[in-house]
């Protein structure tokens, strides 16, 4: 559960501290509608960068940022539908777009989800302690960019095999930076070090997004609210909401299709995960290289009972689409085959992984038999701005991009996408996903049986997380006004 039992005396250092630099929280319920956010904030918005090391930028976490650099303030939810063209479906698929958020990544908000509640209760120090974001990838830099504006310190933890660019970036931010054996999947090594400095260091608190509830209910409040939104207008034209589709990863994400069932009953929810690394579909292991899904457990936050079906991406694909997408001849493909300037003009947003949730979301569709009638939704956690560097490494190992290559990659990869590699899944398959929980938390990380049992039987454990948001609200609220007074 969420933490929310007040110590005084930190809470009040951390009035003090925000009082001393200016720093005021927003609430949920801003995150999800900016309009509420008090004018004099936005005032001020109107000449800070999306990326600045500002406090006035807690503001930005929403989906509902202008889509520029400097100084933009709030408009609609920031997606992208793609065409039949491109996808080979006649179903909508539309995701939402990460690249708008401070940091390029919709991380961001999943780290606050997890920080402030502990901040405004005074279960984090932000005076004395520092707060650790383990990670592979987004989240560590969405943890230290928040510290950042919070004038706190962080450490951030990911796999060694990261992108330069992360890593780049995080010697400008975080207070410190450890690399951890491996690549995406390698999840146990990181918590290996978590463990580690638990055991050897008493000024940090582990923020652990693979079990911090705040990660799922940021999103089961602001994305899914965001996804809603966007859904009304094809509502209006008669559509249907008919899945969710999103990358397991620490399981955040995924966490706005339990709102969307509960809103929409017939909504199917869908976990994507690499082939390389099996874990949902085949009790598998591996490594891979769709950066920032890191697998081979099953996330503590996975409400896997509410989980339709599993579907598997192999990443030689989603490499190869990084490169139809980015390289001139791939455009110029693209273009031939009648989809719009104005779509390949946008698919620089999709990053590593919003490719695999692209190929994921025409899997599902092609599966279910899916109609122009129906809408898939999923989510582009980041865009290309952080992976030029692969597209650098993939010149160079395998040469220039051709004509031939964007169309073996488009009509193999997209328009040729079949059903392979995937799972509908029935009770006892959920089940068995859940049950792998039990390796990870119970035999290492120290969550007990009756923990994990309860996480699939009682019917109020998820709703409980759910109805805490006014409460968080209220508490953060109450924050600001002390640190005004």
């Amino acid at each position: 559960m969420i933490n929310l039992n007040i110590n005084k005396e930190i809470r009040k250092r951390n009035i003090e501290r925000c009082r001393t630099k200016n720093i005021l929280l927003p609430t949920f319920e801003q995150m999800k509608n900016p309009q509420l956010i008090p004018s004099n904030i936005k005032e001020k918005l109107k000449s800070v960068g999306l990326w600045d090391v500002n406090s006035l930028n807690l503001f930005r976490i929403t989906w509902k940022n202008e889509p520029k650099p400097l100084g933009g303030l709030y408009g609609g939810v920031n997606f992208i539908e793609f065409p039949k063209e491109l996808t080979g479906v006649d179903a909508k698929i539309v995701a939402l777009v990460g690249k708008w958020f401070p940091t390029g990544a919709h991380k961001v908000g999943a780290t606050y989800g997890c920080l402030v509640p502990a901040l405004v209760s005074g279960n984090f120090d932000s005076t004395a302690q520092k707060a650790v974001w383990p990670s592979t990838g987004n989240y560590c830099r969405g943890g230290s960019y928040n510290c950042a504006l919070l004038g706190c310190d962080s450490i951030a933890i990911l796999p060694e095999q990261m992108s330069k660019e992360r890593f780049d970036w995080l010697k400008k931010i975080a207070g410190e930076i450890i690399a951890t054996p491996g690549c995406e999947s390698n999840v146990k090594e990181i918590f290996d070090k978590c463990n580690e400095l638990k055991k050897t260091r008493d000024d940090v608190v582990i923020f652990n997004q693979f079990d911090e509830f705040g990660n799922y209910l940021w999103h089961y409040e602001v994305t899914a609210s965001a996804i809603l939104e966007v859904f009304e207008g094809y509502k209006k034209e008669g559509k249907r909401l008919s899945g969710f589709v999103s990358a397991t990863g620490s399981a955040g994400t995924i966490a706005a299709g339990d709102r969307l069932k509960q809103t929409f009953g017939n909504v199917k929810i869908a976990a994507s995960e690499a082939l390389q690394c099996p874990t949902l579909l085949e009790n598998g292991f591996g490594g891979h290289r769709i950066e920032g899904i890191g697998d081979k457990h099953v996330p503590w936050i996975h409400n896997v009972k509410n989980t339709d079906m599993v579907i598997a991406i192999d990443d030689s694909d989603t490499m190869s689409m990084i490169r139809l997408f980015n390289e001139q001849e791939g455009k110029n493909y693209l273009l031939s085959q009648g989809i719009s300037n104005e779509i390949v003009s946008k698919l620089d947003l999709l990053g590593i992984s919003g490719c695999s949730n692209l190929l994921s979301a025409i899997k599902f569709a092609k599966y279910y038999e899916l109609n122009d009638k129906d809408v898939v939704f999923t989510v582009l956690t980041d865009s290309m701005e952080l992976y030029q560097s692969r597209l650098i490494e993939l010149n160079e190992q395998y040469g220039r991009y051709t004509k031939e290559n964007a169309a073996v990659d488009y009509n193999k990869i997209l328009s040729g996408s079949k059903t392979d590699n995937l799972c509908e899944l029935n009770y006892r398959d959920r089940k068995r996903i859940h049950n792998l929980k039990y390796f990870t938390w119970v035999e290492q990380q120290g969550k007990t049986v009756q923990q994990i049992n309860e996480l699939w039987y009682d019917d109020d454990f998820w709703t409980s997380i759910q109805s805490l948001t006014p409460t968080i609200d209220k508490m953060i609220e109450q924050f600001n006004q002390e640190v005004l007074s």
